[in-house]
């Protein structure tokens, strides 16, 4: 940059302008441009400061970096941890960012661990584009807090992914496979899937035990229905279902405690009802699960549609008649 600046100034120079004239246009010192061309050969831009800093960590200090990064009580620990946990120690006080460096310059910015990672299914189950209810569903268990403190009642959940429908649920004291083979075969059963003819949907869960038990799996095999699982701790491989637990227990009616399981089927069977038969869902046009199950959205959102092509119509139509008797009424009072 410097050596373009002076070729730019010497140039201009050369072809009869004022060395002040030009430092003038370029705004850069005439002094500065004398003292540029008294450095000669050595121009080249350089880090500023000096080469060696007074300030520069210890070749022990360092080692104490390093020695305490590397230290298997430490391994898990980010450069900001480290360094106020060196201080605590008394071992170094140094800056975050001055750790960080010294990892860095000794490749320690990654796993430090040394433990091996177990790839497993790393990839998030396939979801192929569906245009139709009962192409794919997805289930899982949600925690129900009892009014005995360490004592649970599970809520099983079958959703469907293209129209939102809860297709069955069921209220247990137990969490296990059992509860889960017959959660499916009520699904089936609720949207007439039991003809050995018809394409059964795809079955998107999670890794629990109740999802990968053999009896669970055997199920799903003989039926036909391809089960694919999420990825461990992703939520957002079966992010359905997920939303509609969040929706379940953001409700303004939910109890926070149930007294036992009757009082729990009681008020998910009026909640079912409703979510599933008058709360409209925004994510498939505002209208109601049942509604997009059946396919009454398409005629619903089009006479929407059309609805508010004809009140703009007639919005546009009023409004220029009144401006336009307006006009003539302004104009009878000139006349």
């Amino acid at each position: 940059m410097k050596r373009g600046i002076l070729d730019t100034i010497d140039s201009a120079v050369e072809q009869g302008i004022k060395l002040a004239k030009a430092c003038s246009l370029i705004q850069v010192a005439e002094r500065r441009i004398e003292r540029w061309r008294d450095r000669g050969d050595r121009l080249e831009d350089s880090i500023p400061g000096p080469l060696n800093a007074p300030h520069a960590l210890l070749g022990e200090e360092k080692e104490a970096i390093l020695r305490f990064a590397l230290d298997a009580s430490y391994v898990d620990d980010s450069h900001r941890v480290l360094a106020a946990k060196g201080a605590d120690k008394s071992l170094f006080y140094v800056s975050a960012s001055s750790v960080y460096k010294v990892m860095r310059e000794n490749d320690l910015t990654a796993d430090r661990s040394g433990r091996a990672h177990k790839s497993g299914r790393s990839t998030a189950p396939e979801r192929l584009e569906i245009d139709g209810s009962n192409q794919r569903w997805c289930w899982d268990i949600t925690y129900c807090h009892t009014r005995a403190n360490g004592v649970f009642l599970y809520l099983f959940t079958i959703l469907d992914e293209y129209s939102r429908k809860v297709i069955a649920w069921r209220i247990s004291w137990n969490m296990n496979h059992k509860e889960a083979i017959e959660l499916i075969q009520e699904g089936l059963e609720n949207e007439n899937l039991i003809d050995i003819d018809i394409k059964l949907p795809d079955l998107i869960n999670d890794r629990g035990t109740q999802m990968k038990a053999k009896a669970f799996m055997a199920m799903c095999k003989d039926l036909g229905i391809d089960q694919k699982f999420a990825r461990p701790r992703t939520p957002n491989d079966n992010p359905f279902i997920e939303s509609l637990f969040s929706i379940v227990k953001g409700y303004h009616s939910y109890p926070e405690t149930f007294i036992d399981d009757i009082e729990a089927i009681v008020y998910f069977t009026t909640f079912f009802d409703y979510y599933n038969n008058a709360r409209y869902h925004g994510k498939i046009g505002f209208v109601t699960p049942v509604q997009k199950h059946t396919g009454l959205d398409k005629n619903i959102i089009k006479r929407r549609k059309v609805g508010l092509i004809n009140a703009r119509k007639t919005r546009l139509q009023i409004n220029r008649n009144s401006k336009l008797l307006s006009e003539v009424d302004k104009a009878l009072v000139i006349v």
